[in-house]
């Protein structure tokens, strides 16, 4: 061991002196192309002693960094896909030219990953197993085989290369660590037997603990306490340093990788650790639980531990969902042994790479192709409506509803005024309604498509399970916090079912949470404050099951005002009989029940895929199941617009003055009519809700229709939560601020209407000077420009104009629209 670092340091140098004295940053391609064609290939394959004890010979060890080198400063992304270093025989000599060029013109890949790698101040590199199982399926294979002996070979070849073209960059980071990614076979925590131990795995689940980042030895350094003579350095395995004696693990490592000599006196000793000179790494335990979802029906969900190294510490938060890469390993353990009086090793992951769920639709890991797709779906004026319609597609009606998940989901722009005073940027939501109107299934879609969530119900929620909890740390038996929900649910929606039956007392440890977003812990002398941004999406049910129209909202449910003012949008859901809406809705089960076949079926060939049965269109125009977004795109799209989109609100841009009426007439409605208390954190509901959809449209401004749609999600709010005697008269009160799409209609009439006349009358006068006449006659057709049209009809704030050139009143007033050159036409 000795001599192998000796010799990795003497390599070290060797790069570190070839550094330029101009400063330049390391070698051309060329030289690093000249290192790597001077060497002598060997057949890797011929081997007839264990794989362990070939890849520890020298001539193995060389021949795999050569053959791994190579791959690091050759492949490209293309290679993927045109075969690499292969010509078909076949192939034409233009297509040969075609595809040589293709190959030349696209980027190194992995010498751009170091590059990159380099400029981060980073110590990993991330090689994508299918690309090595492309061009070296051998390493690919003992990578398989023999994670830790090759892992040990890659990561010295990476670090060599990384070297000779940054020959300084020893000076940050002592070595290169190679993450494999892209491992095409997952595994299960419960499925890991025997013959998975010392084997690469690739595993999922959630993260449900993390304990502290501590120093693990990595090299050691003794003295000999005869001659005070300081020898090593001693590599310390892995494994090693994770058996667990009477003593502690850190007395057992120091005796088990102690020198049996003194090389200086050849004296056996005593040696002593050398704690000043030893190098020490970064050393992490999370436990590991499967998924919910993916546990078999009447079983426990298996945990795993998993154990982080080096820069992979602090990568993954509690109730994360995460795939892992590592080596399955086992470690004696003596408490287990003393136990059951026999020996028994216990198994953990020594993890090698970590993949967050989210990772994958989060807006720095979006391909080109996504992006594409993203702003394809803003550039739509429909946008808004087709979300709300791609919420929970198979539930039936509740517009309402749909949009207010649709704004929890986006969220609104978080505030800090002057670094002293919070204002939260997501969006509370409470659905109370009667029993089977898709409650649970609203929040269980919102579960799915946030990017972050966090799923519990009341009657099986504390109040230490929401906001935090304090134990006792298996590994330094000191207290530490845990987070609950709220916490985990930081930077996502937390979603609660079940509201109503939680203790009063539980219910109100939330309170801090809802408003300041921060959870104030005193507890086993930890006074700290943990954050909780997130959004809160409960579900209730009123008291004695069914909605009672004839009392408030506030009698309906057993929930306290200080609660009900934290939500920004309450929405009711009632069971009313109507024989119209009855019918229709039985009708879309039934077909939502025919075109449910299990796609596994339909993979074998035993059902037929489904079909539309009917175009359905919404009243908006909008194809109910045409214009759908898919579940996948649609998560990328509130990622990409939580991540990128800020919208601003602007003086000019919308009507301040309404929304101070608004707020007046709130205020004299609510004293009067009871309901919920309206207070001054509704207008900040108000702004919150305009932001959240202005984002769903990527703007980066709050327009007048956003505020119009916050105000109506509002007033709904409000309505509903009144008494059914007094809701008519409320929304004839409160029209004045709902403006509607008739509204629209007669104004853009009015506008176009407006430049027809001004087109006649320029006609009329264009008609006299050049004929002379003061009789004309009237022109057959009036033409007016649709840029100028669309133009005068944002000075007035609508935005959207093909909906109405599309619509009844436009075309009964006799106009017709002529798209190829972009003019109104309207003939006499």
């Amino acid at each position: 061991r000795r001599g192998k670092r000796r010799g990795l340091d003497d390599e070290a140098d060797e790069g570190r002196g070839g550094e330029d004295g101009d400063g330049n940053e390391g070698k051309d391609a060329e030289e690093v192309e000249s290192d790597l064609e001077d060497h002598e290939e060997i057949n890797l394959e011929a081997f007839d002693v264990p794989l362990r004890e070939w890849i520890a010979q020298d001539r193995t060890r060389k021949e795999i960094q050569y053959k791994f080198r190579y791959f690091l400063s050759k492949f490209r992304e293309d290679d993927e896909f045109y075969g690499y270093g292969f010509i078909p025989l076949k192939e034409g000599a233009e297509a040969k030219r075609r595809r040589e060029r293709i190959l030349f013109q696209s980027p190194l890949t992995y010498e751009e990953r170091i590059r990159h790698m380099c400029s981060s101040n980073k110590a990993a590199l991330e090689v994508s197993y299918m690309h090595l199982m492309l061009v070296e399926p051998t390493l690919a294979l003992w990578i398989d085989e023999a994670p830790r002996d090759m892992l040990d070979v890659m990561n010295e070849a990476a670090t060599r290369h990384t070297l000779r073209l940054f020959p300084s960059y020893h000076t940050i980071k002592d070595e290169i660590h190679v993450r494999v990614s892209d491992v095409p076979l997952l595994d299960s925590l419960r499925d890991l037997r025997r013959g998975h131990l010392d084997g690469l795995v690739k595993v999922s689940g959630v993260i449900t603990r993390r304990s502290g980042v501590f120093p693990q030895l990595k090299l050691a350094f003794y003295d000999c306490m005869r001659c005070k003579f300081i020898t090593g350095p001693y590599r310390v395995e892995d494994s090693s340093s994770q058996s667990s004696g009477p003593e502690g693990s850190g007395r057992d490592v120091s005796e088990t990788n102690a020198p049996a000599m003194c090389p200086e006196c050849d004296g056996e000793g005593p040696f002593k650790l050398n704690a000043s000179r030893s190098r020490y790494r970064n050393y992490q335990r999370v436990n590991l639980q499967e998924r919910p979802g993916s546990v078999p029906p009447g079983r426990v969900p298996r945990t795993k531990e998993v154990v982080f190294l080096d820069d992979l510490v602090d990568c993954a938060r509690p109730g994360e969902e995460v795939e892992i890469t590592g080596i399955y390993c086992s470690s004696y353990d003596y408490h287990l042994t003393s136990r059951s009086g026999f020996p028994v090793f216990s198994t953990f992951v020594s993890a090698n790479h970590v993949r967050k769920k989210e990772d994958a639709s989060a807006a720095c890991n979006l391909s080109e192709a996504d992006r594409l797709s993203i702003m394809e779906l803003a550039s739509d004026p429909n946008i808004g409506k087709r979300i709300i319609q791609s919420i929970a597609p198979s539930i039936y009606g509740h517009e309402h509803v749909k949009m207010a998940l649709a704004m929890s989901l986006f969220g609104a722009v978080p505030k800090n005024v002057n670094d002293k005073h919070r204002i939260r940027g997501d969006v509370n939501v409470l659905l109370l309604g009667d029993p089977g109107t898709a409650k649970s299934q609203m929040l269980k879609y919102a579960e799915a498509t946030a990017p972050r969530a966090v799923y519990s119900t009341g009657k099986g929620a504390s109040a230490v399970g929401l906001t935090a909890s304090v134990h006792k740390d298996p590994l330094t038996k000191e207290w530490t916090l845990e987070g609950g929900a709220l916490v985990l649910a930081d930077r996502g929606v937390c979603l609660i079912d079940e509201f109503d039956k939680m203790n009063e007392q539980d219910r109100t440890s939330i309170h801090e949470a809802m408003e300041q977003q921060s959870i104030s812990i005193s507890k086993a002398g930890i006074v700290t404050s943990l954050q909780a941004r997130c959004s809160v999406i409960a579900a209730a049910n009123p008291i004695g099951g069914r909605y009672d129209s004839s009392c408030t909202l506030s009698e309906n449910v057993e929930l306290t005002d200080p609660i009900l003012q934290r939500f920004d949008c309450l929405c009711v859901l009632q069971d009313v009989v109507d024989p119209v809406a009855d019918e229709r809705l039985a009708r879309f089960v039934t077909e939502s029940h025919m075109r449910s076949v299990p796609t596994s079926d339909v993979a074998r060939g035993a059902a037929l895929a489904p079909q539309r049965l009917r175009s359905e269109t919404s009243p908006d125009g909008i194809d109910s199941a045409g214009d759908l977004i898919p579940q996948a795109l649609l998560r990328k799209y509130i990622q990409y617009a939580r991540a990128n989109c800020r919208p601003a609100l602007k003086g000019g841009t919308f009507d301040q003055e309404k929304i101070a009426s608004l707020y007046v007439q709130l205020r004299k409605e609510s004293s009067s009519a009871g309901g919920v208390p309206i207070a001054v954190r509704h207008i900040e509901s108000i702004m919150r809700m305009s932001e959240a959809h202005a984002k769903m449209h990527l703007r980066d401004y709050v327009r007048d229709d956003d505020m119009d749609a916050s105000i109506k999600c509002m007033l709904e709010s409000f309505i509903s939560a009144q008494k059914f005697s007094v809701r008519r008269s409320l929304r004839k009160s409160f029209a004045k601020f709902m403006s509607s799409g008739e509204d629209r209609v007669h104004l853009l009439l009015h506008i176009l209407q407006d430049m027809m006349r001004n087109e006649a009358m320029y006609q009329t006068i264009r008609q006299r000077q050049l004929l002379k006449k003061e009789e004309v006659p009237p022109p057959e057709a009036l033409e007016v420009p649709l840029d100028e049209f669309e133009s005068r009809a944002r000075d007035r704030r609508i935005y959207d104009v093909a909906e109405f050139c599309k619509g009844q009143a436009f075309q009964e007033a006799g106009y017709s629209l002529d798209m190829r050159r972009r003019v109104i036409v309207r003939n006499f």
